[in-house]
């Protein structure tokens, strides 16, 4: 991971006040008072060390800043931080090929605290929170630059922000904005849109041309053009298209003045509003010096009979005044070029840039090849670029369409079709369906194992554990840990000896005493309590349902000869309920017709019997977790009567 260095602040250090005589300008035009303007910054705001604080974590607007930092070939990611409400931690993204872990913060000032040299804020807030978190932000002695990127915002709010910007002397942009953009240092958000567009756009590495509009659609539009016909743009920014825009096209357009490496301002305003008038009272009195090349959109208004609103809110024209036509004619008649139509801006670019050489005020910046992107993972399988390994395989379940599917069977059908437990059992287990019969035999095994009372070895771990106060996985987890060879594994043994000596065709005789020899009890046979004169009910219900639904039971009956002889060495040697599940699987696996040998065996190899008993005991040793929470029973201590203490 790469660590977040601290950077050089010196953009901040070109934001400059300006005396109480400077900040009011009696801006008019033919009489007309228009709005006074704060300069809010002298000179340039952004450079390559420039970095941001993110407000609302927006994955693909972050990494598309990141991305264009390395294609500038930046040694700093220029986002140092990520503020996201409740949230706090790492987020990861990628600077080039890197993978680096960028800071999540909970709260603006812990973020600001954190990142001392962050002085922008980017602010991806809804329109229902962009103010608050935004004027935040402006309170926090670090951050000189606000961007404010939703649109909707409250314009009594809006106007409270940018008193208080002006005021502070700190540089709003927006509300309504994509951003803006130091080619080749830094950029905002989404600002130029894709890597492509920006490479295109020659984005990557700084021009001359200093570019302003309102509109942020608009801008793509205009760099694209730019890029064409000059060496590109050194700045661009998009004010937002409210009515009052954060700083005003007059504002960047002054800036850009101070900025030696401007040669040429290009403007893009539209219909609506007196932002445009500011600019042309300061062309009119001489402060700017540079050839600014304007256009305002919007002529085709007169064409309606009515009045217009177009996309942005401030694009509505109040009065003849704040027509596209009488803002192009006052900009004109002030020195700004301004061509006849927008079809015409382009050449109107390209001439003023080309005088500009000629008379040699402008060295056209020379091209830099930048470097490769790397595609991300996603993308580059999907255009089917790569091939790239998995990690994990499932064949029973996928739930990546509308809805998930249990061995290609859709959720929706197993409920429709009332399918039971069993049923999805045997999906994702056995990846099949199975008969009713089968799949009842399952819910029955279920029902039978479910509890053996609270004396056995698992339930009495889990009554320990819940008593302790301890959660219910934990409960749980403490009875089924005992589950093994002596609890509950006897399933999987029984089916596999009953089987291996079936198949065999070895007599009870042969298969009891060879066991004998080897050391090992015949698993699935004898119980503690139950004897010949006190059969197991449940091995009993077992073997009816078998009788009277599976076509064969050739494997019981197998066991039951075997009970019977041993049945003749000691009475209590009877056919368990371990013995009579492994035998009973062993036909149902066999006469169901469904799986073949090979598949049979991996099945009593694997353990899927065993599983069918850890399944059912989960359920009583549940309950026996819930049934001692709710009787509150306190710590068990178990008697010292019930010990044997010896040396």
């Amino acid at each position: 991971m790469r660590s977040m260095a601290a950077v050089d602040s010196s953009s901040s250090s070109l934001i400059k006040s300006r005396k109480a005589s400077d900040a009011k300008l009696d801006y008019s035009h033919n009489g007309c008072p228009f709005s006074s303007f704060h300069i809010m910054a002298t000179g340039q705001i952004f450079s390559r060390n420039t970095q941001a604080l993110f407000y609302n974590y927006k994955q693909l607007p972050i990494q598309r800043m990141l991305d264009f930092d390395f294609l500038c070939g930046r040694e700093t990611p220029s986002v140092a931080g990520i503020i996201n409400t409740g949230s706090e931690g790492f987020q990861k993204l990628f600077f080039g090929q890197e993978e680096i872990a960028i800071p999540v913060h909970s709260m603006i000032e812990a973020a600001c605290a954190a990142h001392p040299t962050a002085d922008v804020f980017i602010n991806f807030a809804s329109f229902r929170s962009a103010a608050a978190s935004s004027m935040s932000a402006l309170m926090q002695p670090t951050i000189r630059v606000v961007a404010i990127i939703a649109e909707g915002v409250p314009e009594s709010d809006t106007k409270q922000l940018i008193a208080f910007a002006r005021t502070n002397n700190k540089v709003l942009i927006g509300p309504a904005t994509v951003g803006g953009i130091q080619a080749g240092a830094f950029k905002i958000g989404d600002t130029a849109g894709t890597i492509d567009n920006i490479i295109q756009c020659k984005l990557y590495r700084p021009g001359s041309v200093g570019f302003v509009s309102k509109s942020g659609g608009m801008s793509n539009e205009l760099y694209n053009t730019i890029a064409r016909v000059t060496d590109g743009i050194y700045e661009g920014i998009a004010i937002g298209g409210d009515v009052f825009p954060g700083s005003t096209l007059f504002d960047h357009v002054l800036r850009f003045n101070n900025i030696p490496q401007v040669k040429m301002m290009v403007v893009l305003g539209e219909l609506g509003g007196s932002n445009e008038y500011s600019l042309v009272e300061a062309l009119k009195e001489g402060k700017i010096h540079k050839p600014v090349i304007a256009w305002v959109s919007g002529t085709c208004a007169r064409l309606f009979k009515s009045e217009v609103q177009f996309g942005h809110a401030g694009a509505k024209s109040g009065g003849e005044l704040e027509s596209a036509q009488a803002k192009n004619q006052a900009l004109k008649e002030v020195g700004a070029v301004v061509p006849t139509s927008y079809e015409a801006f382009e050449t109107a670019i390209k001439e003023t840039f080309e005088k500009l050489v000629e008379e040699g005020k402008i060295a056209p910046v020379s091209d830099v090849k930048p470097p490769q992107i790397p595609e991300d993972l996603k993308s580059a399988i999907k255009s089917g670029k790569v091939r790239a390994p998995t990690h994990i395989i499932s064949t029973i379940s996928d739930d990546r369409g509308e809805e998930p599917c249990y061995a290609g069977v859709p959720m929706s059908t197993i409920i429709q079709h009332g399918y039971g437990v069993g049923d999805v059992i045997s999906l994702l287990w056995f990846k099949r369906s199975l008969p009713r019969y089968c799949t009842q035999f399952i819910e029955i095994c279920i029902m039978l194992c479910a509890d053996h009372g609270p004396c056995v070895s698992g339930a009495h771990n889990t009554i320990v554990t819940a008593r302790a106060g301890k959660d219910l996985v934990s409960s749980l987890v403490s009875g089924l840990l005992t589950i093994g060879p002596r609890f509950g594994g006897a399933i999987d043994d029984a089916a596999r000896y009953f089987k291996d000596a079936c198949d065999k065709g070895l007599t009870p005789y042969e298969f009891v005493e060879g066991m004998k020899k080897k050391g090992i009890r015949v698993p699935g046979i004898g119980h503690r309590i139950k004897s010949r004169d006190n059969r197991d009910k449940r091995v009993q219900l077992l073997q009816q349902y078998a009788h009277t639904h599976f076509p064969s039971v050739k494997y019981m009956e197998y066991a039951v000869q075997v009970e019977t002889y041993t049945l003749s060495k000691a009475n209590n040697l009877v056919l368990n309920v371990d013995g009579a599940i492994g035998s009973l699987f062993l036909d149902l696996l066999a006469g169901s017709g469904m799986f073949n040998k090979q598949e049979i065996d991996e099945i009593i190899e694997i353990g899927y019997l065993n599983g069918l008993f850890v399944l059912a005991r989960s359920i009583g040793l549940i309950g026996h977790t819930f049934d001692q929470k709710r009787l509150k029973q306190p710590l068990y201590r178990h008697p010292w009567e019930d010990v044997l203490y010896t040396k």
